[in-house]
């Protein structure tokens, strides 16, 4: 007798899992320190920024004597192009979400767009309400879209009784909901990151600048390392500057981003709560 092999069920969802690549992941951040040592070190190292410029030059030329203040970030030390990458990475994220979340809101308002699906659910008018997805077109759209077709489908089910075809439409809502958030949050943790690390960072560029200083100051002595000592430690102080402002930046956006994304999501969780009770309730 030939062995019979068995088969995978075939998922009923109608829920398609959305490919994208997150190349930017890994580019932007790379792309971002390459572009803040150019900043650094050809921008704000220009030798002709300098009273004294180092003709050596090489991949930390030794200038003295800036003659702008933003030109004194220079002499910050290396930890200042690291800084400036840090800023850089996160305005990119920042726009990156921004575009995501703006298209991930869809248009209208959200408690409007659930009060015009209930409306033509009451009224048991499912294409309707389908055509209400169409317009929103976000990620509270999606999801309801998603439930609703697995709602026109029990509809016209006799298989199943009436808490399974809701456990159904549930079970689809939820689904759709999984592809979603992850949407949404994706790249979130470079900006929680850097607004955690960029401050350290500023104090480990002050702290290694005012090391430097202080042995200039015990070399030399007199009235001249005095003037060489304050000169440094308002040097160094910039890389504290850049890593307070970096680090408040992302906290800001950090911030206004899962406050929106929190928004989103309990659109999605009414409008999951939605479907399933008015079936509950319609189709007993």
């Amino acid at each position: 007798m030939a062995e019979i092999k068995p088969t995978a069920a075939k998922s009923s969802t109608s829920v398609q899992p959305k490919k994208k690549s997150n190349s930017i992941s890994w580019v932007a951040p790379v792309a971002c320190i390459i572009i803040g040592y150019i900043i650094w070190r050809f921008v704000l190292g220009n030798a002709d920024n300098f009273a004294k410029p180092d003709p050596a030059g090489g991949f930390w030329p030794k200038h003295e004597g800036p003659k702008g203040g933003l030109v004194k970030m220079y002499e910050g030390g290396i930890i200042v192009p690291i800084l400036i990458a840090c800023l850089l990475t996160v305005f990119v994220f920042v726009i990156e979400r921004l575009l995501t979340v703006l298209k991930a809101s869809g248009t209208g308002n959200n408690a409007e767009f659930i009060r015009k699906v209930q409306y033509h659910l009451a009224n048991k008018n499912v294409d309707a309400a389908l055509a209400e997805c169409d317009k929103q077109r976000g990620s509270v759209g999606n999801v309801m879209k998603a439930g609703l077709r697995k709602y026109k489908e029990m509809i016209t089910s006799t298989e199943m009784d009436t808490e399974q075809k809701v456990l159904a439409i549930q079970k689809e809502v939820e689904e759709a909901t999984a592809l979603e958030l992850p949407m949404l949050e994706k790249n979130l943790v470079f900006l929680s990151t850097i607004a955690s690390v960029a401050t350290l960072l500023g104090l480990l560029g002050t702290v290694l600048g005012m090391i430097t200083s202080f042995s200039a100051l015990g070399e030399e002595g007199g009235g001249e390392a005095a003037q060489k000592l304050s000169q440094g430690i308002s040097e160094a102080l910039y890389n504290t500057a850049l890593g307070i402002g970096t680090s408040a930046l992302a906290i800001i956006f950090y911030n206004i981003f899962t406050t929106k994304i929190d928004s989103i999501t309990y659109g999605i969780d009414e409008s999951g709560f939605t479907l399933t009770q008015s079936f509950a309730t319609l189709y007993k």
